[in-house]
């Protein structure tokens, strides 16, 4: 793997575009169903689900779910049938909202028994368990296991030769640079590195800051979902099936006392970690707490639709196109509004979803798999929602061939480029060549692969899951030549993204919307054709982890 990324994915495009050289023939009805996307359809979409009226669609909330009826009116207008629990369009998802009670405690102590002066809130945090009301460790040793990464398909393992029996780890998260961007990104979901403190023998996880800065707010909570039994289900603090007794944050400030305690250095230690060296290590520091949660357990919903197929046998198969319903609700006021309308994030996934449903709806003839449309709560709070439909679907999972994930596909200018986030893991790229080629798109590299987008998303689930997933975003290329879009668009983050005014009165582009659409619809409509089944890359690590679920 080498550290510059962009000659390796352009020569891994160039690869797939050598075996994908037939050009795409889509059927006269297919086109002509394809030019009724509509830009005023999507707009209106997105006007009605970022209007002030649903007080920004937190999940769980009376705003969201308008939303959910406005999703599921407009699926049974398309002629949509239903997906979801016991023949509707809705499957139940139970969130559990976990509040830290007073009176947590939190002791490190040096090998020599001598308290370190520590602040709550400024040098620790402590988290409530959302499974077990009240948890405990004591004089529990701490042991260092760098970036937390086990991963023997890389040949890379952060516990090797680490005893942690018993233990507190502490983390940092990171990964090596010597890994691939989105190995990178996954290596460090928090689901993934708690269960492997925990498969190791640990019984908490300390994440510490590798920088300064304010250490997460905790008086909101902390979310998670609970599965059918009533246990958690999925959950970025809590490893599942466990008996964790303890989950913690800790500023970089103290990570550097707990390393001194073993006479280590940390910028030695981080220069090792990043050139893929583990700095593993026990260290000479125990710790002592406990913890009392309190819960307020929520009932939310995913949306779920399907358009049949027309084959006997690969209509019992199923190709999702999916997009996260909720945004963040009421919050604190930016520039005197307070209602996060979530227009860009994610009211424009949404609606592309929904203009894709319309063009199917215009086929006499459906394609050959099942078409499935899957909409989710809970993305802002650790994409639970799709958390919860991957592990325990509305329909069969190992029936589930592809997920095309739509999540802020950022409509702001004219579409000329794409990106297919995790597109070089599995033969979904193939297609994908081929609807760029149809519609006169150029398929660029991530130019951001240090914002770890491949797991920030839902289609993240369905990988977990072992199921080939893309998600689709913007390229670089621009009109005037300058291809700087990316630029362009983290200005207009930086002033829009996850705050009050990212409204439908904001900057679009609902032409590039309507393209968006119909190279997705492309994308999925080429999977469901397709008598071969997608499959992961040979020797590829998100096959070779998750592919045999």
């Amino acid at each position: 793997m080498k550290i510059n990324l962009l000659p390796l994915l352009a020569a891994i495009f160039l690869s797939a575009s050598a075996q994908a050289q037939a050009p795409l023939t889509v059927p006269k009805p297919v086109a002509a169903a394809l030019e009724q996307a509509q830009p005023a359809a999507i707009k209106a979409h997105i006007a009605y689900l970022a209007d002030d009226r649903l007080l920004g669609r937190q999940a769980g909330t009376p705003g969201y779910q308008m939303a959910v009826d406005y999703v599921t009116q407009q699926l049974k207008t398309l002629g949509v049938q239903p997906a979801g629990d016991a023949g509707t369009y809705v499957q139940k998802v139970r969130l559990r909202r976990a509040f830290l009670q007073p009176g947590a405690t939190f002791a490190a102590r040096d090998a020599q028994g001598g308290v370190l002066p520590l602040t709550a809130g400024q040098d620790y945090i402590v988290y409530p368990s959302p499974e077990l009301p009240a948890t405990a460790v004591t004089n529990a040793p701490l042991a260092f296991a760098g970036f937390g990464i086990s991963a023997p398909e890389l040949g890379y393992d952060d516990y090797a030769g680490l005893d942690v029996k018993g233990k507190v780890v502490v983390i940092v998260r990171g990964a090596p640079r010597t890994f691939a961007s989105t190995v990178a990104s996954a290596s460090q979901d928090l689901s993934g590195l708690l269960k492997a403190a925990i498969d190791h023998g640990a019984v908490g996880l300390i994440l510490a800051s590798a920088h300064a800065g304010a250490l997460p707010d905790l008086r909101r909570g902390t979310y998670s979902v609970l599965g059918p039994n009533g246990k958690v289900a999925a959950s970025r603090t809590f490893a599942v099936g466990s008996q964790q007794q303890f989950y913690g944050a800790v500023s970089a400030a103290t990570l550097q006392r707990f390393l001194q305690t073993a006479a280590l250095d940390t910028t030695q230690v981080f220069a090792a970690m990043r050139s893929g060296k583990p700095a593993s290590a026990a260290l000479k520091t125990t710790v002592s707490a406990s913890a009392q949660a309190r819960y307020q357990d929520i009932e939310s919903f995913n949306v779920v639709g399907k358009f049949p197929g027309s084959d006997a046998k690969l209509r019992e198969e199923y190709v999702v196109h999916s997009a996260h319903l909720d945004h963040l609700g009421v919050a604190a006021p930016v520039h005197g509004d307070s209602i996060y309308n979530g227009a860009h994030d994610n009211a424009s996934g949404v609606a592309c979803v929904l203009e894709i449903a319309n063009i199917y709806s215009r086929l006499k003839e459906k394609p050959k798999r099942t078409m499935l449309f899957v909409f989710v709560t809970g993305e802002e709070l650790g994409l639970l929602g799709s958390a919860a439909f991957a592990a325990n679907p509305t329909v069969p999972r190992a029936k589930i061939v592809a997920d095309i994930n739509m999540d802020m596909p950022t409509i702001i200018a004219p579409l000329l480029s794409v990106v297919a986030l995790g597109g070089q893991h599995s033969t979904l790229l193939r297609p994908t060549i081929r609807a760029c080629a149809y519609m006169g798109l150029t398929l660029e590299p991530d130019p951001e692969p240090e914002q770890t987008r491949f797991i920030r998303s839902d289609q993240y689930s369905f990988v977990t899951a072992g199921i080939p997933a893309l998600h689709i975003k913007y390229g670089n290329k621009t009109a005037d030549g300058r291809n700087d879009l990316s630029q362009q668009v983290q200005a207009w983050r930086a002033v829009t993204y996850h705050k009050p005014q990212d409204d439908i009165n904001g900057r679009f582009d609902f032409e590039a919307g309507r393209k968006y659409v119909q190279l997705c619809f492309l994308i999925g409509y080429q999977v469901a054709q397709d008598a071969a089944r997608p499959t992961w890359n040979k020797d590829d690590f998100f096959g070779m982890r998750y592919g045999r679920k």
